[in-house]
């Protein structure tokens, strides 16, 4: 395809920019989202795919557990699409300068050296992002350098994103490899001339151009494979086919090439290591899977972190026998380990969010054509207020739980459910779950709400101030986008929360207005409270009294309809459940 045919080819609401390379199972492209103007890579399936019928009810069903994986360290897949008689996966990508990939076999064709401390910090983040996948029921089974995408920040630190999670899982190995088969042949067959009626059968078939990087593309991917994926279908594979894989990863950083047949340790490639590989290579490249580690980062965090002792040449001709598997981790008890000082309770400061000022004015509220309770539509008399651009995350609200030193506040009201929650309480310590630090908080109460926001200075909105600033300026509008909203403006009939200004803010650049979750406000709420509510125009504060407190906005499951910026839900003050945050506001 030439480049002035990829300028103008679009699919669905991607355009292509430019051919980022040749996978098993067709082309990867950069694409740019029409509306959104971002960066993605597209990865489009085979026509013999998107085709099958099965094929489709089967990516489908896997889609809900795919996009739940939010993480740091995975790129996440943004969308899974059937247009224009395509299949087609969308994933975060990571770009050199000049458009090309940073993916690790990218990377390598340069010239890439990464030092020790460069390949400890890659297979650390690495690590990390198998075992999260892991722990939500996600094997990889396809891990190899050109899914691994590696980004310098501008602080130097090295940023690394695993791609492709559950391709593999989706398409299944038969049929990559059945795929593979059929392009090479193609491919050489054409380069041949076979289809120009130009080849002999005496002569050999060349060997260069796109049946090349194929074949690399095949080699490397064939050499990632753990033993028991080899011709053995995909019943017998988890999570331990990731180890090996990831072992693979390890020493080919480190040595430089791929361990085959009888290879050596990196200790007897090189004697300035600093830190001990051979145990954790030794235990990913088990050929017995039972025998594999569980966790990487555990075993990572264990044995890559003791220095490596100094050996003499000879001695590394010694034999080595093997032993129990526990004592590679045993420490010397005698020595004193250095832990820094915890930081005091009455030292943390809350994490302020940023806030967009929504000028004072008269203002219509509720709805004509919704449900009953949103009757009559209604002009209301506001003034200015300032809103949090995103709801209050885990990683804001974790500090409020460490200064209040509970999960009761002093009226021992419920201010969380932490099984509701992403927020973790083990030993008297408070953790966040892996990759929800910038999530917003769910599992919360009124109560919590209320308090938090006393806490940062600041209040909850009042109904009428979160439904004016929903519409961001477009009045009578049935969504903060407009008329219409689609899932690629707000996190609704998902499968979980996403991370805070994920999608594109509304007209007062305010994020996650709908959709992610729903939002305590201020009000007492009142079936019928907009009958009378109509007669006192002027900053209405919800009735004086009542049973259930008003919630705005929808959430992560919530259908199509939750989204609408007039729409009221409520439940007790004391409820909490995993699609319950908030927001704050304050006075202007």
């Amino acid at each position: 395809m030439t480049v002035k045919q990829l300028e103008t080819l679009t699919i669905g609401d991607y355009t292509i920019i430019s051919e980022l390379g040749q996978g098993m199972l067709g082309k990867v492209y950069r694409a740019e989202h029409r509306f959104l103007k971002k960066p993605f890579v597209l990865k489009i399936l085979p026509e013999e795919l998107a085709e099958n019928a099965e094929f489709i009810e089967r990516l489908e069903r896997e889609v809900s557990l795919l996009v739940n994986l939010d993480h740091p360290n995975i790129a996440a897949l943004h969308s899974v699409s059937v247009a224009d008689g395509k299949a087609f996966l969308v994933y975060d990508g990571a770009f050199r300068e000049n458009g090309a990939p940073a993916d690790l076999a990218s990377l390598q064709k340069l010239g890439k050296v990464f030092s020790e401390e460069e390949i400890y910090s890659i297979a650390k983040q690495v690590a990390t992002a198998l075992d999260f996948a892991h722990e939500k029921g996600i094997a990889h089974l396809g891990l190899k350098l050109s899914n691994i995408f590696c980004q310098t920040s501008v602080e130097g630190e090295l940023n690394v994103k695993v791609s492709d999670f559950g391709l593999t899982r989706v398409v299944g190995i038969g049929a990559v490899l059945s795929r593979t088969y059929k392009v090479l042949w193609e491919m050489m067959a054409f380069e041949a001339g076979f289809e120009r009626g130009e080849l002999s059968t005496e002569r050999y078939l060349p060997f260069s151009g796109e049946v090349a990087k194929l074949h690399n593309s095949f080699e490397q991917y064939y050499t990632f494979l753990a033993p028991e994926q080899r011709g053995r279908g995909n019943a017998e594979l988890g999570f331990k086919s990731d180890v090996y894989s990831f072992g693979i990863l390890l020493y080919y950083l480190i040595v430089g090439h791929f361990p085959l047949g009888f290879f050596p340790m990196p200790s007897e490639c090189n004697l300035e290591l600093k830190y001990q590989w051979d145990t954790l290579i030794k235990n990913c490249l088990n050929v017995d899977p039972e025998r594999r580690p569980a966790s990487l980062v555990e075993l990572f965090e264990e044995v890559s972190g003791q220095p490596l002792p100094k050996l003499k040449p000879q001695e590394l001709s010694r034999p080595t026998y093997e032993s129990e598997p526990s004592s590679a981790f045993q420490t010397d008890k005698g020595v004193a380990i250095y832990r820094p000082k915890e930081q005091k309770i009455e030292a943390l400061q809350p994490l302020l969010t940023k806030m967009h000022v929504i000028e004072g004015g008269t203002f219509l509220k509720g709805s004509n054509n919704g449900a009953r309770d949103e009757m009559p539509r209604h002009a209301v008399h506001l003034p200015s207020f300032a809103m949090d651009i995103h709801p209050v995350t885990n990683e804001q609200f974790v500090r409020f739980l460490t200064v209040m030193g509970g999960e009761k506040d002093a009226n021992n009201n419920d201010i969380i459910r932490l099984r509701d929650s992403r927020i973790r309480r083990e030993a008297g310590r408070l953790s966040i779950e892996s990759g929800y630090a910038k999530h917003p908080v769910v599992g919360v109460t009124w109560f919590g709400a209320y308090t938090y926001a006393k806490w940062v200075g600041k209040r909850l909105p009042t109904e009428a101030e979160w439904e004016v600033a929903a519409y961001g300026g477009i009045e009578g509008a049935s969504y903060p986008t407009g008329e219409s909203i689609e899932r690629s403006q707000a996190n609704f009939f998902n499968a979980d929360t996403t991370t805070v200004m994920s999608y594109p803010e509304n007209g007062s650049g305010l994020y996650d207005m709908s959709g992610n979750v729903y939002e305590w406000c201020l009000d007492w709420y009142g079936y019928h409270y907009y009958e009378t509510s109509m007669q006192e125009p002027d900053n209405p504060q919800g009735p004086s009294q009542g049973v259930y407190r008003v919630l705005r906005g929808g959430c992560w499951k919530s259908l199509k309809e939750d989204m609408r910026c007039s729409h009221r839900h409520r439940n007790k003050p004391g409820i909490m459940n995993g699609t319950y945050g908030f927001r704050c506001v304050a006075d202007v």
